[in-house]
This record gives C-alpha cells, sequence and structure tokens, in this order.
C-alpha cells in the first residue's frame, strides 16, 4: 500500500510555503507576535477542542472544518486585520 503524502509534503510543493517553513526565524517571530496569538484566541473562542479537532482533521486531509473556523474568524474586521497584518509581517520579514 502507498504511503499517503502529507500536508508538510505538499506544503513543501508552493513556493511561498517552502519559504516560510525553512526560515526558522521568521516561523518563530510570526508564531510568538501578538497579532497571532490573538488570532490563535480567536480561532479557539469557543472554549471547545473544535480548534484541535479542525487542526486534526486538517493534519489528515481533511481541512473543511479548519476552513469552517478561519472563515468565520475573518468574517469579523478584527479577525480579517489580525490575518492581514500577519500576512503583512511575513513578507516584510522575507526582505
Amino acid at each position: 500500500m502507498a504511503k499517503p503524502e502529507s500536508n508538510l509534503d505538499a506544503l513543501m510543493q508552493d513556493p511561498k510555503a517552502a519559504s516560510l517553513l525553512k526560515n526558522k526565524d521568521l516561523l518563530k517571530n510570526l508564531v510568538q507576535s501578538p497579532d497571532t496569538q490573538r488570532l490563535m484566541q480567536l480561532l479557539s473562542q469557543d472554549g471547545s477542542d473544535g480548534l484541535k479537532r479542525a487542526a486534526a482533521s486538517a493534519a489528515k486531509g481533511d481541512a473543511g472544518a479548519l476552513m469552517g473556523i478561519v472563515n468565520q474568524v475573518m468574517q469579523s474586521k478584527e479577525g480579517a486585520g489580525l490575518i492581514e497584518r500577519i500576512q503583512q509581517a511575513a513578507v516584510q520579514d522575507k526582505k
């Protein structure tokens, strides 16, 4: 039986994602940023294990639940702003 490709393998096929994943300092700065910390709070605000279950499903190839949570957060002005600032920080830090 063939071993299924992991999501990390798939991410490494995307040049932008691969560049980010290979830049450990940038990745560390992004993960530790106040914007990322606040985004994580918003993503897990329902208090259940929904985010953990959605992330586990995404790791197995089913990103539907995770995308639903992200889309819900992005509907808010705060959530959309956080994601935009995180994206901008990733681009600026690579320069």
